[in-house]
């Protein structure tokens, strides 16, 4: 998963990044829309943040335009929305694509990943979610639908802390 955390991407502001920067601490690694029905989960991606943080875990926020034009906004809109809607602190990155041709380097590495019900490829929706281990080299897919409080989440990101914590 070295290409997940070494490819450049631009942080929600435009700044030069990439995931390298949340290096050794687990990942939930979500591609989020602010107009859509599954967004209400911003609330509970936010609580897990906040939760785990201390034992190393992010949550990190893609946004996506792909799935019905629900992300339609601007980098400001977007940060504006998650900010005063739902308090987001985790770290929001810059809208990309997370399918097709143009789909980003990430993305092209995470959808090789298959989820418990042996769904692997395109991202089926907003809010598909990967849980990536600590050390990089455990990752677990799981569906839009499924909310971030679901027992298989947990447990993914129980297993996926650093030692340790």
């Amino acid at each position: 998963m070295d290409v997940v955390f070494d490819t450049p991407v631009n942080t929600l502001t435009g700044e030069p990044s990439s995931l390298g920067a949340h290096r050794g601490k687990a990942l939930l690694v979500v591609n989020v829309a602010s107009k859509c029905g599954l967004t209400p989960q911003y609330a509970d991606l936010e609580k897990l943040h906040e939760e785990y943080a201390a034992r190393g875990f992010s949550v990190v926020g893609f946004p996506c335009n792909q799935f019905g034009g629900q992300e339609p906004g601007t980098a400001e809109e977007i940060k504006e929305f998650c900010s005063l809607t739902y308090g987001v602190t985790f770290p929001m990155y810059e809208k990309i694509e997370v399918n097709g041709g143009d789909r980003h380097p990430v993305y092209q590495e995470l959808t090789k990943v298959a989820d418990a019900e042996g769904v692997d490829g395109d991202i089926r929706w907003n809010f598909e979610k990967f849980v990536i281990s600590a050390d990089g080299h455990t990752v677990k897919r799981f569906a839009p639908q499924t909310e971030p409080y679901d027992p298989a989440i947990i447990a993914a990101i129980e297993a996926a802390l650093p030692s340790g914590q």
